[in-house]
C-alpha cells in the first residue's frame, strides 16, 4: 500500500515511477509504474538481470535522476517539486551511495575521501570539515570497519574490500537515513563480497541503518528482510 502522507516509519515512497529514455523517433522504456516503500530500520534488496532497470530505480530513489512521470515521496515530501538546489541539499543529508567501482579521488587519502561530504555538505548544514566532532566520527567509522591503521592511505595502496569500506564510510559520515548501494559487491571477489555484506548487515543492526542493495547477487538476496524482483521494468509481485 502507497501512503502519501509518510506516515508510521515509511521514510520513502516511489508512486507511480515511469521512467522512458528516447533516442531520435525511439522511444524505450525503463521503469512502468514501480509503486516501493521504504521503512525505517529495514534491509531491501531489489533484484534483476542486467538492463532490468533496477540501478535506473535506484538513481531515481536518491534524485540523482528525474522520472519521466510519478513521484519520490520522503515523509511527505515530494521531491521530485523541489528546485535543484534544494535536491541537492536534500540529497546531500538524506542519502548515502555506494557504488560498484568506489568512485575514490586517487590523489587524497582514506580520511579525506570520507570527509568529502562535509565539503559538499558545508554550504547547506554549516558543517565544516574542520569541526573537530566531524573528524572524530570520520575516523571512528574507519576504524569500526577495520582501516583505523590505513587513514593516510590513498586509494593505489589499498585492497579493493578496503577501497569499498572507505566508499560505505563516506555513505554514512553524514549520518544519512538511507544507504543506497549499487551492486556493493559486484566489483570483489566471492569472498571479499562476503565481508562487505556482512559489514552493510552489521550497521543495519547496529547502527539501525535503512539500506536499499540493488544487485544480481542472489546470495546477498538470500540474507535480505524484504527482495523485490524487477523484471523488464515492472516489479514482479
Amino acid at each position: 500500500m502507497v501512503d502519501t502522507n509518510g506516515a508510521n516509519n515509511s521514510l520513502l515512497q516511489a508512486i507511480d515511477i515511469y521512467k522512458e529514455y528516447s533516442n531520435g523517433e525511439r522511444t524505450l522504456p525503463v521503469l512502468q509504474r514501480i509503486n516501493l516503500t521504504i521503512e525505517k530500520g529495514e534491509i531491501v534488496v531489489i533484484v534483476g538481470a542486467s538492463g532490468a532497470g533496477k540501478s535506473t530505480l535506484l538513481h531515481i530513489l536518491g534524485i540523482l535522476d528525474t522520472p519521466t512521470s510519478g513521484s519520490v515521496i520522503y515523509k511527505g515530501i515530494n521531491l521530485n517539486t523541489l528546485s535543484a538546489k534544494k535536491q541537492a541539499e536534500m540529497r546531500n543529508r538524506i542519502f548515502g551511495f555506494v557504488f560498484q567501482f568506489y568512485h575514490l579521488l586517487p590523489d587524497f587519502t582514506a580520511l579525506e575521501n570520507v570527509l568529502l561530504p562535509g565539503f559538499i555538505g558545508g554550504g547547506f548544514s554549516k558543517r565544516k570539515v574542520e569541526n573537530k566532532d566531524y573528524t572524530s566520527r570520520a575516523i571512528s567509522l574507519l576504524e569500526r570497519v577495520g582501516l583505523g591503521d590505513r587513514l593516510t592511505h590513498k586509494p593505489s595502496q589499498l585492497s579493493g574490500g578496503e577501497r569499498q569500506r572507505v566508499a560505505i564510510v563516506r555513505a554514512l559520515v553524514n549520518n544519512p537515513e538511507l544507504l543506497l548501494c549499487d551492486e556493493p559487491t559486484g566489483n570483489l571477489d566471492t569472498k571479499t563480497g562476503h565481508e562487505i555484506r556482512e559489514l552493510i548487515w552489521d550497521l543495519n543492526k547496529t547502527l539501525n541503518q535503512t539500506v536499499v542493495i540493488v544487485t544480481h547477487d542472489e546470495e546477498i538476496a538470500k540474507h535480505a528482510g524484504r527482495v523485490v524482483r524487477i523484471v523488464d521494468g515492472c516489479i514482479l509481485e
